[in-house]
């Protein structure tokens, strides 16, 4: 009887637990996806005045707040694109090719990652007045670019841990060149590593406020415009662009876990 206790008590304590920690993790965007909803026109947009789709339809016609999440879309795009290619040639070369001082570059690699944001923002916005770069689109996809290479680099150093090289070799024998085994044999197994390289570049990319403060110039993005709007509220249709990211974002998740799933069961 009392190990039947215990356990029914390690049972509800851990449910209780997860419970605790699911509310703590979802509580603030369920208060996002409500607000969007809330009819109240008054600052700080925080009292329940009635159930509206208005926040949505005046969303549309915010083109300050549209042209910010357009620029996010377009830097996180490009950044993303130059990172994963910077990244995976960098770790393939990393992988294969021994050359002096590759333990230093290798420790160098976590420099951009393990120090404060708001360090790199200073160090890139420095970098660019020295030479005369305008702040901007430019300066922000560059600044994009050089703090997630590492991480690109990582993901795909992971998937190289287990490579067999010898695949190489055999594609090699039979013929093939190093750019047809390139693309024919290392790409496709390098694949699953690029590909989570590019999704977590694409996600720091949008995410990012610290270092795009100090870069941005003329160009704002959608985290800086709501960071702006932090001061006098966020005003619904803040809320309403952000439920929308946040739908978009689950449609993604259970597409990509529904085409994982069909091909597990297919193996």
């Amino acid at each position: 009887m009392k190990r039947q206790s215990r356990i029914k008590a390690k049972k509800g304590f851990s449910i209780g637990f997860c419970a605790l920690v699911y509310t703590f993790l979802f509580m603030p965007i369920l208060v996002i996806v409500v607000n969007s909803f809330n009819a109240t026109t008054t600052k700080p947009y925080m009292s329940w005045k009635g159930f509206t789709f208005d926040w949505y339809q005046k969303l549309w016609d915010n083109t300050s707040l549209l042209g910010a999440f357009g620029n996010t879309m377009i830097i996180a795009i490009i950044s993303t694109i130059l990172a994963t290619i910077i990244g995976t040639l960098g770790a393939i070369g990393m992988y294969k090719y021994k050359f002096k001082g590759k333990k230093v570059i290798d420790a160098l690699l976590y420099i951009p990652v393990v120090i404060p944001e708001i360090v790199l923002g200073i160090a890139l916005l420095t970098i660019f007045a020295k030479v005369n770069i305008p702040r901007g689109m430019i300066t922000l996809i560059l600044a994009h670019v050089t703090f997630c290479i590492p991480f690109v680099i990582f993901n795909v150093r992971a998937r190289l841990s287990g490579y067999d090289g010898s695949i190489e070799e055999a594609s090699m024998d039979l013929g093939a060149n190093r750019l047809v085994t390139f693309f024919e044999i290392t790409l496709p197994v390098l694949a699953p590593g690029i590909l989570g390289g590019a999704l977590l570049a694409f996600t720091l990319s949008i995410d990012d406020v610290i270092i795009s403060y100090f870069v941005y110039g003329q160009t704002k993005t959608y985290p800086l415009k709501v960071m702006e709007s932090v001061k006098s509220g966020v005003s619904p249709d803040v809320n309403a662009l952000s439920t929308l990211i946040l739908i978009g974002t689950i449609i993604f998740v259970v597409i990509t876990q529904c085409d994982w799933s069909s091909k597990k069961k297919a193996k």
